[in-house]
């Protein structure tokens, strides 16, 4: 990944990307604030990132303790196999937008295969865009349900690990012959780990939803890959793997105190525009 720009704001080089949440024109920035031709103006915060979200963020979104969680997990490498497939995606893409992107790991990891003119982390989670930003990417705060702040047909690739989608707008932000990357749990995926601590369950018919989704959008599947591997964690890992995500906020036994091999299994679906 490269450097900041020569004034230290990230944020520049997601400006091509990013359009107002509020009339979708384009931004400029003069120094900390972000403004459109209509007079809409976003300040940025102290780390780098905009919060464009308008509205206090959901409950649902991940707070300080689950992003540190995350950011613990990811940084031991346990998951990169799926981060170089990610960036494998992204080959030769000019421009690479990452909707729940959280601290940004898998978009760094797609910039650096493909050095994009343009990047963008999107994220509902403040905690996310605060470690996003400090990490020199461009981040904005905005959640995916909602629409996203992303101006219409500029996105190469659109990257979704393991987070919510919004299938008609990633249509509208991605360009011609543009791409959805989306990595997605298949049922095998942490299978003995949830069944021991009562994680989340997963869908048999996963895909098979996922891809009716995405096609009634317009997004037609054009190629999958079943990324498959088994790690041993330490018990610090399994328990931080477990605090992360959504378990978070339903986890009903104790967190691992051993350690534990586990099944990763996920599948990485690439869409095309139609």
């Amino acid at each position: 990944m490269s450097g900041q720009p020569a004034d230290g704001q990230p944020i520049d080089r997601g400006l091509a990307l990013l359009a107002c949440p509020i009339c979708a024109s384009p931004f400029v920035r003069e120094a900390r604030v972000l403004h459109c031709a209509t007079g809409h103006g976003f300040d940025l915060a102290k780390q780098g990132y905009v919060n464009l979200l308008r509205a206090p963020p959901p409950r649902n979104a991940d707070t300080t303790e689950m992003v540190a969680a995350r950011d613990r997990l990811l940084a031991s490498g346990v998951y990169s196999p799926i981060r170089d497939a990610v960036g494998a995606a992204c080959a030769e893409a000019k421009s690479v937008l990452e909707v729940g992107a959280g601290t940004g790991y898998y978009l760094a990891g797609a910039i650096a295969a493909a050095t994009p003119d343009a990047h963008l982390a999107l994220d509902v989670s403040v905690a996310a865009a605060r470690r996003s930003a400090r990490a020199g990417l461009a981040t904005a705060v905005a959640d995916t349900w909602r629409g996203l702040p992303v101006a219409s047909g500029v996105v190469d690739r659109l990257l979704c690990v393991f987070a919510p989608r919004n299938p008609a707008d990633f249509v509208r932000a991605l360009a011609p012959n543009g791409m959805a990357v989306l990595v997605t749990p298949n049922p095998g995926h942490l299978a003995a780990l949830r069944s021991t601590y009562g994680l989340l369950d997963v869908p048999e018919d996963k895909l098979e939803r996922l891809d009716a989704s995405m096609s009634a959008a317009g997004l037609q599947l054009a190629d999958r890959t079943h990324i498959i591997f088994g790690p041993t964690l330490t018990a610090d890992q399994a328990a931080d793997l477990v605090a992360m995500g959504p378990n978070a906020f339903h986890r009903a036994a104790p967190l691992p105190t051993a350690d534990v091999t586990v099944q990763v299994d996920v599948a990485l679906s690439r869409y095309r525009k139609a």
